[in-house]
C-alpha cells in the first residue's frame, strides 16, 4: 500500500538530514574512535601510563599530576635525544645498543622489524621511504574486472609460481590506516592518476568523494560501453 504523500514528504525531508549530517557523525566516530585507542595505548591504565605515574610519583602527591609529570619528563628526555641526535653524539650509542639487542634471540628479531619499519618512514639512508608508494589500480580478474584502489609499495616484483607480482597496499574504509597487504599480478595493476591524499579523501568518506578526484561517466553512456 503507497504511502500517503505527507508521510513521504516527512520520510524524504528526514533522510535529507540524515545524509546532511551523516559526514559529520562518521568523523565524529573516527575522532572518538583514534581518541579512545590512543587512551588505551596512553592513559593512566595503560602499562605505559602506569610508568609514566611511576616516573612522577616521587614528585607529586595524587596520580594524575603525577601522570601529567612523567608525560613532562618523557618529553624532555625526548627533546634532549633529539639535540643529541642532531649534535651526532648518538652514533656510537647507537652502535653499541645495536650490538647488544641483535645478539639476543627473540629480542633481535622484534627490534630488527621495528628498526626497519622506522627507517621506512622516516627515509632513512636516503631513502623515499612510505613517500615512494603511488596510487594504483588493482583489476581483480584482469582488465575489465573489479578495480580497487591501492597503494603500491614498490616498482620491482617478486617472482611466484613464474610470473611478476607487485605488493600492493589495500586500505580499508572509513579508516585507511588499516588494510591488507596484497601481491597482485603485474597485469593486473594500472597506475592512477590520483595523489596519496585522494585515495585517503575517497576511503575516508567511503568512496562520497570518488567525484572529485575521478572522471565522471558521460551522462547519456551506458554501463557498459
Amino acid at each position: 500500500m503507497p504511502l500517503p504523500v505527507r508521510l513521504r514528504s516527512l520520510a524524504r525531508t528526514f533522510v535529507t538530514g540524515l545524509l546532511a549530517v551523516l559526514p559529520l557523525a562518521v568523523t565524529i566516530t573516527v575522532l572518538v574512535w583514534m581518541g579512545m585507542l590512543v587512551y588505551h595505548w596512553l592513559g593512566p591504565h595503560s602499562i605505559l601510563g602506569s610508568i609514566l605515574i611511576g616516573i612522577g610519583v616521587g614528585v607529586a602527591g595524587s596520580e594524575a599530576i603525577a601522570y601529567l609529570f612523567g608525560i613532562v619528563i618523557v618529553l624532555a628526555f625526548v627533546f634532549l635525544l633529539g639535540l643529541a641526535v642532531e649534535s651526532g653524539v648518538q652514533r656510537g650509542l647507537r652502535r653499541a645498543v645495536n650490538t647488544m639487542l641483535l645478539r639476543i634471540p627473540v629480542v633481535r628479531t622484534i627490534y630488527d622489524v621495528i628498526d626497519r619499519f622506522v627507517a621506512l618512514v622516516t627515509k632513512k639512508d636516503g631513502k623515499e621511504g612510505l613517500k615512494s608508494m603511488s596510487p594504483v589500480w588493482c583489476h581483480f580478474g584482469g582488465p575489465g574486472g573489479a578495480a580497487v584502489l591501492g597503494l603500491l609499495s614498490g616498482p620491482t616484483p617478486v617472482e611466484l609460481n613464474g610470473r611478476p607480482y607487485l605488493a600492493v597496499l589495500i586500505p580499508t574504509a572509513p579508516v585507511p590506516i588499516g588494510g591488507g597487504l596484497l601481491y597482485v599480478p603485474q597485469e593486473w595493476v594500472q597506475p592512477a592518476d590520483l595523489g596519496v591524499e585522494a585515495v585517503t579523501s575517497i576511503y575516508v568518506s567511503m568512496g562520497v568523494s570518488s567525484s572529485q578526484y575521478l572522471k565522471s561517466f558521460p551522462t547519456g553512456g551506458t554501463p557498459h560501453g
